[in-house]
């Protein structure tokens, strides 16, 4: 099932946006309502919120500026890759830690962030809630919030916490930290859990909204980066116990378009391939949501050197070759299925007819990516439209075997390990994997690492765990520096009351 968000951003419209210090995004209102007059009914709240989820589409595929891709690019899984070492400078930087804080990209996610938080505080402050949907509605508002301002905390570590729309005179706002910005997010979390449906009581259109269980997955993961074991326990159990969730059996069509909104996902961003864009038609600029996914045309092995043979892909453009790290940390483990469905060794590439033609080109490290790559089923051409600028594919933003893996990490530092081994075997068992042995927690970093792999959660686990310098070290990755990003030179412009994080 595709969500079709493109007639839900009218509403973006219909109010004139008064954004973070920020001038982004800014455009002429066409018919044009005053705050007082919107917000009164179901349907105006419902256009509201669907503004508010907007963001979490354009925020990792807006033009050349992803979180994703941020978030990605500096792991070890791997290399930035592209047309050569000054192919989109912003993401070579990334690649070896050479960004600052004018590094357009990191600054695309601040933003992107701030103006999802906007969206949010206008449903919470303005709609009435004198419905049973309204008030859902709020709850689902108060979890997006909740989810822009962990990732403010969990990527720059401070910032402004606004609660209010805010006028011109207001915009220098006092910078907080991570820990402030994680308490808001757990009240906003614990508020909507109180009146979100669960996933299965959800129209089947309706399956991109956040449900009870979504709220309580975030509510465990911002308590376990704010090290609160004992809430993150609580919190995951209260999602594995609802019953509304399971592994998918077949992890080899997980990431495909079929299991979109399956059995599996508690969140993700969705796109659609129906726009039929062109090249003429195409939304560059990054200022709109885009109703395609050009992040996976850009992270596609590269045309120019890639034979797909009988994979099943078609070319990109080059960006994220994965590392031989990540090949043989699979093969090291004997994990075969993960390993197909998330990445080829040249070897592999060969046995199904396929080849790459240039192993000096920049970034090969004899891999390709499967998980999340470029597939002509999953994109459109039809009709004049351009298979690089139509893909559908949506990105998983929670699921439940992520959320088995933080319920394991959680009861283990909760002093559980029956528990947290119990959680950690599942997610194994899908795999085809016997029961871990050794150190627990190693073997809940491991898996994570293969489970878990280009889904943009490597690089902020290695930070929070504390073995980024050891992992990312010989990268140029430098403790408490690169442990969070800079905040970017336009806030610190913008905002008398900006603190630049150590480093920058």
């Amino acid at each position: 099932m595709k969500i079709q968000y493109k007639i839900f951003v009218v509403f973006a419209l219909m109010l004139s946006f008064t954004a973070c210090k920020k001038d982004f995004l800014e455009v002429d209102p066409i018919g044009k309502l005053a705050v007082q007059d919107f917000y009164q009914t179901d349907e105006d709240a419902t256009r509201a919120i669907m503004a508010s989820y907007d963001i979490l589409q354009w925020m990792n595929a807006r033009d050349w500026n992803s979180a994703y891709l941020v978030k990605t690019f500096p792991s070890d899984e791997s290399n930035v890759a592209g047309g050569g070492d000054g192919d989109q400078p912003p993401y070579q930087e990334l690649g070896v830690y050479s960004y600052g804080a004018s590094n357009p990209t990191i600054t695309a996610v601040w933003e992107s962030n701030y103006f999802g938080i906007y969206r949010a505080n206008m449903v919470i402050n303005n709609v009435p809630g004198t419905t049973p949907l309204q008030q859902q509605i709020i709850g689902e508002a108060q979890f997006l919030r909740a989810y822009y301002y962990f990732e403010i905390a969990a990527m720059f570590g401070n910032g402004p916490l606004i609660l209010t729309e805010l006028a011109p005179s207001e915009y220098s706002q006092p910078f907080v930290d991570a820990t402030v910005l994680y308490d808001q997010a757990i009240a906003d979390l614990e508020a909507a859990i109180d009146v979100l449906p669960k996933k299965s009581e959800y129209d089947p259109r309706d399956v991109f909204r956040a449900a009870k269980g979504t709220a309580q997955a975030l509510l465990g993961k911002v308590n376990l980066y704010a090290e609160n074991w004992a809430d993150a326990a609580t919190a995951f159990e209260a999602v594995i116990t609802s019953n509304e969730y399971e592994l998918q059996g077949d992890y080899s069509t997980l990431f495909l378009q079929e299991s979109e909104f399956g059995v599996e996902s508690l969140l993700e961003a969705s796109w659609v391939t129906t726009m039929g864009y062109d090249w003429g038609t195409f939304q560059w600029g990054g200022n709109r949501a885009m109703e395609n996914n050009i992040t996976w045309q850009l992270t596609g092995p590269r045309g120019d050197f890639f034979n797909a043979g009988e994979t099943g892909l078609i070319g990109g453009w080059g960006f994220n070759l994965p590392k031989q790290g990540l090949y043989d940390a699979f093969a090291s483990e004997g994990d075969e299925i993960r390993k197909a469905a998330t990445i080829l060794s040249l070897e592999d590439l060969r046995a199904l007819g396929g080849n790459w033609t240039d192993e000096s080109a920049w970034g090969w490290d004899n891999c390709i990516r499967v998980k999340y790559s470029t597939r002509m089923d999953e994109t459109n051409g039809d009709g004049g439209a351009v298979p690089e600028l139509n893909y559908g594919t949506n990105l998983r933003l929670i699921r439940y075997a992520d959320v088995l893996l933080m319920a394991a990490e959680a009861h283990h530092k909760n002093g559980n390990d029956g528990q947290a081994g119990t959680y950690l075997n599942m997610v194994r068992t899908r795999a085809g994997l016997d029961g871990y042995t050794g150190n627990i927690m190693d073997a809940i970093k491991k898996e994570r690492q293969m489970e878990l792999a280009f889904e943009a959660v490597r690089f902020l686990d290695l930070v929070r765990w504390g073995d980024a310098a050891t992992v990312l070290g010989p990268l140029g990755f430098q403790a408490g520096k690169h442990n969070l990003y800079p905040i970017p030179s336009a806030e610190m412009r913008n905002n008398t009351n900006a603190v630049q994080n150590p480093g920058y």
